[in-house]
């Protein structure tokens, strides 16, 4: 299968190249805004340099791909509307009319969870605790917290109307991410380890305790995510979906019920199986707690693509569906 993946050297982008470039399934085409110089540590790989927000300039990376993996996008909170106007509005729809012209089958749309963002704000940081009654499905209602989250929610929009429009893509999966982050990080104490390196937070402190307790639910392992993305291009039966992207975290307050039915998203990481930040000679290694052993070494070694995405029958899972919980829209 012929893939294009924008915005490939990004963080999230990184983690498919890292778990899955080398699988016999895949011939990967890398496109990116920028390149790396060739002593990068993803620098090997011939890419196609060009901005989503330039339809010419991306247009020719799409002709002979099968699917494309959108992920090059604007990413933060506190954008304005015009930081987020060009990449994430234009360069979704300029990525969904090359893919329409070239006639590629799937595209996987990089979301992200904040366009869910405001139940995070209404429930926090209770919501971090073990046992809080939260489990947010795609039935619920779109509550984005930002620009940068609402732009996400016109994306998923907008791939749901080329589904039901146009003759191509003729599949189209929306991820919505939760927390992936770069391999030196990729564990539940990563967000609160690198405040303490930038000086932001003290170690055994509130916030420090609050950073964890957060990841611990908000963790999508890098090995966990590739794997969802090779759930989706393994796929033949979903038109249009749209998917929690998250580790099988006990505190997650977003619901992987539906991947697990629809696409046989099988995660492998737990943050609650943490105790404690990896030893310094781990981290960026092994990505797993102080206390790894062999075995769990060698299963985060082991390729992604022998992991097996098998949907699970719709008998034997129990919906979890909350929206009866919430109101149609957020209080104004």
């Amino acid at each position: 299968m012929d893939v294009l993946i924008t915005g490939s050297y990004g963080r999230v982008g990184t983690a498919i190249i890292d778990h899955l470039h080398d699988d016999p399934a895949y011939e990967f085409t890398y496109l990116n805004r920028s390149d790396r110089d060739e002593d990068h540590s993803y620098g090997e790989y011939d890419t196609h340099v060009a901005d989503v927000g330039d339809f010419e300039a991306i247009r020719p990376a799409f002709d002979g791909m099968d699917a494309v993996v959108h992920l090059a996008a604007y990413p933060f909170t506190d954008g304005t509307w015009d930081e987020v106007l060009e990449s994430n509005i234009v360069g979704t729809q300029n990525v969904l009319r090359a893919a329409r012209e070239a006639g590629v089958e799937s595209v996987v749309f990089g979301s992200t969870n904040h366009v869910m963002g405001m139940y995070e704000e209404e429930f926090a940081p209770e919501l971090y605790d073990l046992g809080f009654d939260l489990k947010l499905t795609h039935e619920d209602p779109v509550r984005p917290d930002s620009y940068y989250g609402s732009s996400k929610a016109f994306g998923e929009a907008l791939g749901r109307q080329y589904i039901e429009t146009h003759d191509y893509p003729t599949q189209c999966y929306a991820l919505r991410i939760c927390s992936v982050r770069d391999p030196e990080y990729d564990h539940p104490y990563g967000d609160a380890e690198k405040a303490v390196e930038d000086g932001e937070i003290e170690r055994d402190s509130p916030e420090y305790d609050r950073a964890v307790r957060r990841m611990k639910a908000m963790w999508q392992s890098r090995r966990d995510f590739a794997h969802q993305v090779d759930c989706c291009l393994q796929d033949d039966a979903v038109e249009y979906g749209v998917f929690n992207g998250v580790s099988d975290n006990d505190r997650r307050w977003f619901s992987i019920d539906y991947a697990r039915e629809r696409l046989g998203y099988d995660p492998r990481d737990n943050g609650e199986e943490w105790d404690a930040p990896p030893n310094s000679h781990q981290i960026g290694l092994f990505g797993s707690h102080s206390s790894v052993e062999a075995s769990a070494i060698a299963a985060i070694l082991t390729p992604r693509w022998e992991f097996e995405c098998i949907p699970t029958p719709r008998s034997s899972v129990s919906a979890t569906l909350s929206s009866s919980r919430f109101p149609e829209s957020p209080p104004q």
